[in-house]
């Protein structure tokens, strides 16, 4: 093999090209020292494939996302269902109980006996709270799902011992009880809850 100051002047070039014969120093034309320049066409194509996942991806997730809250609307719907279809004219009647009073703190602070009779619609009722001969009426303010809401309205209270305005709120029990739970606000801005259970 030659070496390079041997190699002709004519041995890489074109045949138009008519160098100099015989002198070695004549640069040798067509031939390039950088490397070839890289070719985009399968750079384009590993473009268009990590596009095509990230669609396919997101796509995925979007569907997954989906799913999971119609799933969720669909399961929460079936207990609302169940909730929104319960008879107002279940609570209709006389119910009492012994209710447990409670102030802000949670603190215990009294027990006492109420009756409770809903008329018929559920639209209105009256109240005995008897421990503290107090009774008054109830009208029906809201209806959430399955409870009632009652506004009560004090009519009697001889020995000045009980709250003047209250908030009855019954729902179904257990073994066809129902649960009460009176809210009020005493005279000097305490908030008073009473839970209990009426049959």
């Amino acid at each position: 093999m030659d070496s390079a100051p041997e190699l002709r002047a004519g041995s890489a070039g074109d045949p138009g090209d008519d160098p100099a014969p015989g002198n070695p120093s004549t640069p040798v034309r067509q031939m390039s020292l950088w490397p070839p320049p890289r070719s985009n066409r399968h750079t384009g194509r590993r473009r268009r494939q990590v596009a095509r996942t990230a669609v396919a991806l997101a796509a995925l997730v979007l569907l997954g996302g989906g799913g999971y809250a119609a799933w969720s609307h669909l399961d929460g719907a079936r207990e609302d269902t169940v909730t929104t279809m319960s008879d107002p004219e279940a609570f209709v009647g006389a119910w009492s109980g012994r209710m447990s009073q409670v102030d802000t703190d949670g603190t215990p602070v009294a027990e006492w006996d109420a009756e409770v009779r809903i008329e018929d619609g559920a639209q209105r009722g009256s109240t005995a709270w008897t421990t503290f001969s107090c009774s008054g009426t109830l009208d029906l303010s809201a209806r959430d799902g399955d409870r009632l809401v009652y506004s009560y309205t004090e009519t009697a209270d001889p020995q000045d011992r009980c709250v003047d305005e209250s908030e009855l709120t019954l729902w179904p029990g257990p073994d066809g009880r129902i649960n009460a739970e009176w809210s009020s606000v005493t005279r000097e801005g305490t908030r008073m809850v009473s839970t209990g259970i009426l049959d």
